[in-house]
């Protein structure tokens, strides 16, 4: 997969009191561009606690659950656009479905 905006990634783990989430977000990151997902069902076969939503939205759960990542999938082309990262209680706070913060 190509992962479209990994400086969304690189900013929120740069702020001031996320910097614990740069491990689980570069692991996120690597282990996508090296996927070849081709369904929700491929994503839920490596990441079972993934949420597959409306629209090709997928959230990943960061850091034990402690970070939200919103991905807009694009399974022809091979594109996984960054729509959201944050926290959860911030996450709360949008339609994942209609969100695009990047």
């Amino acid at each position: 997969m190509r992962v479209v905006a990994k400086s969304s990634l690189v900013k929120f783990w740069s702020q001031p009191g996320h910097a614990d989430s740069q491990g689980a977000l570069q692991s996120w990151y690597d282990e996508t561009i090296k996927a070849d997902w081709k369904s929700p069902q491929n994503i839920k076969d490596q990441y079972c606690s993934a949420s597959i939503c409306a629209g090709n939205r997928v959230v990943f759960n960061i850091a034990g659950n402690k970070y939200q990542l919103v991905v807009e999938m694009q399974y022809r082309a091979g594109i996984a656009w960054v729509e959201f990262v944050g926290t959860h209680a911030r996450y709360d706070q949008f339609n994942v479905e209609t969100v695009n913060e990047y």
